[in-house]
Formats: structure tokens, sequence, C-alpha cells
């Protein structure tokens, strides 16, 4: 599916209206419409019908109105409250307001802090308050007049239903705009929109139904729109059944580069996450002296002692025998628990410049090449890089704060410097393709947020990139089903105390579910 930002929907609304001859107030009628009928539904659980409806001075006004002249239609006592003047309105948004005042429709102007007082009493006997006050073009931050009403308004324990995205939420990034409503749920418009399903405008849109306001299905489904919602529906178009006529070496062999002193929990996490996801083979390159700790822990998993460094770790004495082994694989993941050493850059930077197949960087081996990560550009071979919001920082040079506020601009801006795939792992991880296209996840849950969990993740993608998946669907195929099975593990047990290894058992349960329906 889809997503859209402020931009690409008015290009949507532009092109429908030039294009395809579709007049703008049938368009807004029909939003409105939408915006109604859902209001309609949750009014089914109220004894009393009392909605009022906040309508700023913009499009998304023009939407409430249409809102509210259909709610009184339909017997609910329905008052509009306008931040503006309703002569202050243009265009559609001022011909609807004209129209529910023809109707008898009440609107109460709140253009003062007197006015909003005056309104606070209707406000409180709502059932449900319908916030269209700021729409997708909000740039500015919330402040004033419009500030008080929204944390009135969210101070009053209601259902509050959002039209097209939580007036104060940044509809490209998520971010909030000095203040926002907090939504019951969410009523978008033709497209879900970036900021209803990144942090922290996730949080403040509640769920979303998206609808159809008239839009040519052309101009929603143009593969020129670079934000994509992961969906179910994604991973069943690519996923593939298993064939009878198959064997081990059909499922491609991983080698996994990990572990040092105190560090062998993550090349073994990675290494049977790699198994349970399907990988055909997997051999985990350890150093020499972890050797036989690692033999200890695995049993599917092949392992390998490799020359180390003299603190025990893998470096570029390591290069010689890991292009050895490098030789039969089909991907390689490089850098979970393998400590920040100068010398993990120099092994990086080898691997890179003679690999032919994907390579996945992950982990202490995001840190170790955070210097630079030029190099990265001139490899032949696809690379995939997962980092977290701290490694990210440190490979783009700059705080978490500027990355959590821009993740979609971040995790393209990192895929751009280094010419490979991004995932930003994260509360919705956003994947960068090298074509510029933005996947977004919305599986998963707090539960994640504990040790070893992106161990999991790189065995995943591991696996699916030896077993011939493409970076993108690789990453696509393995947050997604990486969060599902954390939400599986917190259905069964919760979040807290939920530990990486729980996920491994699980992680087959989700990726045949697609295959079994993929294959009917």
């Amino acid at each position: 599916m889809k997503l859209a930002d402020s931009a690409i929907i008015t290009e949507i609304d532009r092109r429908a209206v030039v294009d395809y001859g579709i007049e703008p107030i049938q368009l807004m009628e029909n939003a409105g419409q939408g915006v109604a009928d859902a209001v309609l539904r949750a009014l089914a659980a109220f004894t009393s019908k009392r909605v009022s409806v906040l309508v700023g001075r913009g499009n998304n006004g023009g939407d409430g109105f249409v809102a509210a002249r259909k709610l009184k239609n339909a017997g609910v006592e329905a008052t509009v409250f306008a931040l503006s003047r309703v002569e202050d309105l243009k265009n559609d948004a001022l011909s609807n307001a004209k129209e529910w005042a023809r109707m008898g429709g009440e609107t109460a102007v709140i253009s003062t802090p007197e006015d909003l007082e005056n309104s606070k009493p209707a406000l409180r006997h709502s059932s449900i308050i319908v916030d269209a006050i700021f729409g997708t073009g909000l740039r500015s931050e919330v402040e004033g007049l419009a500030a008080s009403v929204i944390d009135f308004v969210n101070g009053l324990d209601k259902m509050i239903v959002a039209v097209d995205i939580p007036s104060g939420i940044d509809a490209g990034s998520g971010r909030v705009l000095g203040r926002s409503i907090r939504a019951s749920f969410t009523v978008t418009m033709a497209l879900p929109k970036v900021g209803l399903v990144l942090y922290p405008g996730r949080d403040y849109a509640g769920p979303f139904e998206v609808v159809d306001i008239g839009a040519p299905r052309a101009l929603i489904d143009d593969p020129s729109i670079r934000y994509n919602l992961i969906t179910a529906e994604m991973l069943r178009g690519f996923l593939k059944p298993r064939r009878a006529d198959t064997h081990k070496a059909t499922y491609g062999h991983l080698l996994v580069l990990a572990g040092s002193p105190g560090m062998t929990g993550a090349a073994y996490m990675t290494a049977m996450a790699a198994m349970r996801t399907g990988a055909g083979l997997v051999t985990v390159g350890v150093p020499q002296s972890l050797h036989d700790i690692m033999e200890a822990k695995t049993v599917e998993a092949m392992t390998a002692g490799l020359p180390e460094t003299t603190d025990k770790a893998l470096g570029l004495v390591s290069w010689p025998r890991v292009r050895e082994l490098l030789r039969d694989k089909a991907a390689l993941v490089i850098g979970p628990g393998v400590g920040n050493r100068n010398d993990i850059y120099l092994l990086i930077e080898k691997i890179a410049s003679g690999i032919e197949c994907p390579l996945l960087i992950d982990a202490d081996g995001l840190n170790a090449i955070s210097g630079d990560v030029s190099f990265l550009k001139s490899m032949k071979a696809p690379v995939v890089l997962t980092p977290h919001p701290g490694e990210m920082a440190r490979l783009l040079k700059t705080t978490v704060k500027d990355v959590q506020a821009d993740r979609v601009a971040s995790a393209l801006k990192l895929s751009a410097l280094t010419g490979g795939t991004v995932v930003l792992k994260g509360a919705s991880t956003v994947i960068a393709g090298t074509d510029g296209q933005i996947y977004i996840n919305t599986t998963g849950n707090a539960g994640l947020a504990t040790a070893g969990t992106g161990d999991i993740l790189a065995g995943m993608i591991g696996a699916l990139l030896a077993e011939g998946y493409s970076p993108v669907e690789a990453s696509i195929a393995g947050v997604h089903i990486h969060g599902l099975a954390g939400d599986a593990v917190r259905d069964a047990t919760g979040e807290i105390g939920m530990i990486a290894t729980d996920l491994l058992p699980r992680i087959p349960l989700m990726l045949n579910s697609f295959t079994r329906k993929a294959n009917g």
C-alpha cells in the first residue's frame, strides 16, 4: 500500500481535477461523507448523539463542514466550532460553510480566549469531537489559541476523530509541531499519510481507516510514489513456497562473522535466526579462541575458528581464511558482537572490495565503519545496513534526536552515501531502497526493546539474502516477520520479560503462514 505526504496528496488532488476532470468540491464531499460514516458507526456505542466538529480555515475544515452536514441529516445533534471567521474561508471550504448555514447548521466561532471559554460547556457535553482544524499542509508550530483549543480537547477524555491526520502532526515525518490532537482514531483520505505510521504521529493518530474520495486508482497506485506501507499482501506477492524437489543447497549457504569475548551469544542468535528463516546451511565464523564455545552452543549451524587479533577478536588477520570461506557462500552477515575495533574496519573494507555475494553489516560492524562509509559505494555486490538510531547517528555524524526527528530522511541519506539498502530499526522500522523507495513497517511491540533482537533480525535478513531474495525483499520480509514473531510472543506472555530467543520458534510459524497462502 502506498503512503502519502503533503506534496503527494496535493498532487493527487491536482491531477484528479486536471487530468480526470473531477470537481474538487466532489472530492471534499466524498471526504466529508467518509468522516460522517465513521462517526455514525462510533456513535452506535453512545446514548447521547452530540457531535462537535472543530474546523480550521483550510480544506480540512471544509471536510469538517461536509461531515457536520451529513451528520445533521442523519439526525445527529452536530455543532461546528470554527477557529476562524467564516468569511476568511476560501473556495470549496467557504462553499460548504455557506451550505451548512443554509440548512440551519450552527457555527460557533472561537477567535478569542473568551470564545473558547464560552464554547467549553458544549464541548464537554459532546459524545464525539471531530478534529478538522489543520490538515496535511501544516508546516508551522501550533501556538496561541489553536494550542489552547487542542490542550483543552485533549484533556476532556472524549472520543476524538481526526480528519486526515491529527491536527499538529507533520504528515511527512510524524513529528509533533508544538501541539497535537491525540485522536481515538483517524479517518484519512485517499492514502494513509506517512505521519500516521511513524512515531510519535502514530501514537497520536490511533488506528486509521482510509476513505476512497474518488481519486482514480492510477493516481493512488502510482509507482513514482516512493512511500510504501509494508503489508501482508506485499509479502505474499514475493515469498515463495518450497518445492518438493529441492535440497539444502537450494536455499543458500550463509556465512556469519560474529562474536568476541563475552559476545558469543550474538553469533549464536544470528545463526539460529538464519536457520529458522530457512537458510539451507549456516556457517558461523568466530575468533579461534572462541571456537570450542561456539561449537558447544550450536547444533544445526556449522562453525569455523578464524585467525584472531591479540585481543581475541576478528580483524584484518582473519581475511585470508574469510576469503576461503566466502567461495561457496550465498550471503554474508558481519558485525553482531564483533566489537568496535579499527581492525574490524580494515576487515570489512577488505571484504567489501572482494565480495561477490550480498553483504549485511550490523551492530559493531556499523560502529567500526562509522568513521568512513564511502568505500561501500564502490562495492560490486549489494550491501544491506541495519542500524538502530544510535548507530545511524554515528554513521551520519549527527544526533539520535535528529535521526528520530526524520527517520525517512536519515535512511535515505545513508543509502545515498553508501549505495546500499538501509534498514533503520526501531518502532516503525524504515527501509530505504537504492532506488529511493521507502518501506515502513508497523508490526512489533515494545517487548522487542531487549538485547539480541537486532542479532535475530540480522540473521533473518541474511538468510533471505542467501535464499535469493533481493536486498529490499529480504529486508521487507525480515522486519515484518520479525515484528510478527514479537507480537506472537507478546500475545502469549506479554511484553515485559520478552527475550530475543523467544522469537526463534515463532519465526517459521509466521514465515510459513505467508508461503502457505501463496501456495493456495
